[in-house]
């Protein structure tokens, strides 16, 4: 009989022509186990979906007890389903007045796939800036918007009207006019290494599409839920968006997205036409009971609290004449190694070592590092560690 692995490889569609491979059976914390009882440190969250780390009891609680009430019951925003709607209050209490109305997806992808769609509606325009080296999902919308054209190229022709320009560039500012829709960006740019926006560039571009009727969509699918050290990255610069995008760590390791704004902007999906917005499962009951109660445990941990110590711990033990860089952003990083083939080679015996890693899709030479926000000083201490052996064993050729 095949084994799982051969299994996986022929009947689960791939993504890359190597996948990791490891088949796990459980996990638990900050740990995840494989077939052979091994145990790993999880460095990257699931991208940063586990920001409370893996099967907390009360999701777990959540899940089951949602789970036996009802599941799917019939297309969403028909019928009044409590966990969205407790989920929701409970979002738009933690956010700034004018982020009152969510519109929970599948996804992060299907959310910024809403938020283009609402800014065309609430604008009229079709103009859409992004930027360059921006990942805001797959899907043939978000990949019109993602910033490198080697993952846009093979599906082409994608959506007109889109202008990538430099992140923190004074260009990007001046190319906003009033032919723009909207403006869409990441708070903190994820996948081109952990790039933090200048303060001044990021508020000139909430100022100036204020200015000329553009709306600012911010992306925070990965940057959201304390990752950065603020439960919202954008407090930390003093801007609010038109539209807030999250993802990721919404649904507390279960599949949820959601995009949000002011009412008045959202009730324009209802009308002209009716269901200008429609999703089968998006906002899912579970999902969304299993997301609220991940908040519930992330505020009373108070570990974004500590997000900033466990960074400077973080930057002063990750010293090594072989990192050319360090990038962070709360608990949040990537190092630089000097070529993206001597960082893959420490990403993999990071991983033989017993610590999951991974690179960025726009900075290969980079080593990702996203723990779960409960990691403790010691476990912050053990990753450490591994990562320097790791990367004397590379450099010393003992592997």
């Amino acid at each position: 009989m095949a084994s799982n692995r051969q299994l996986f490889l022929n009947h689960v569609a791939q993504t890359s022509d190597q996948p990791i491979g490891i088949e796990m059976v459980k996990a638990e914390g900050v740990y995840l186990w494989d077939t052979a009882g091994k145990r790993y440190l999880d460095l990257i969250s699931g991208f940063s979906v586990c920001n409370i780390g893996h099967s907390h009891p009360k999701v777990v609680k959540a899940v089951q007890d949602q789970a036996a009430e009802y599941m799917h019951l019939i297309v969403y925003g028909e019928f009044i389903e409590q966990p969205q709607v407790a989920y929701a209050k409970m979002l738009t209490d933690l956010l700034p007045a004018s982020l009152n109305s969510v519109y929970f997806t599948n996804s992060g992808a299907e959310a910024t796939e809403g938020a283009m769609k609402l800014a065309k509606r609430v604008t009229g325009r079709t103009k859409i800036i992004a930027f360059k080296n921006a990942y805001h999902g797959s899907t043939q919308g978000a990949l019109s918007v993602m910033g490198d054209e080697y993952w846009r190229n093979a599906y082409r022709p994608l959506l007109p009207d889109i202008l990538h320009e430099d992140f923190n560039s004074p260009e990007a500012i001046d190319a906003i006019d009033h032919k723009t829709a909207c403006v869409i960006v990441e708070t903190v740019q994820a996948e081109s290494g952990i790039k933090k926006p200048d303060h001044l560039w990021i508020q000139a571009i909430a100022e100036k599409c204020k200015a000329v009727g553009a709306l600012l969509i911010l992306d925070e699918i990965q940057a959201g839920f304390g990752r950065t050290g603020s439960l919202w990255a954008f407090e930390q610069y003093g801007i609010v968006p038109n539209i807030l995008l999250l993802g990721k760590a919404l649904g507390g390791g279960m599949p949820l997205g959601a995009f949000i704004a002011d009412k008045a902007l959202m009730n324009k999906l209802t009308h002209d036409p009716v269901l200008g917005h429609i999703t089968t499962f998006g906002g899912h009951p579970v999902s969304c009971a299993a997301g609220k109660a991940a908040l519930e445990v992330l505020l009373e941990g108070k570990w974004i609290d500590a997000a900033f110590e466990k960074e400077a711990f973080l930057k002063k033990t990750l010293v090594h004449p072989a990192i050319q860089q360090v990038n962070t952003a709360g608990l949040w990083m990537s190092l630089q190694f000097a070529t993206p083939e001597l960082n893959q080679r420490i990403v993999h015996q990071c991983v033989k070592n017993g610590l999951i890693t991974d690179w960025f899709l726009f900075a290969l030479d980079r080593l990702r590092i996203a723990p779960p926000l409960i990691t403790s000083m010691e476990e912050l201490d053990s990753i450490s560690k591994i990562i320097l052996q790791s990367i004397d064993e590379i450099i010393s050729g003992q592997v």
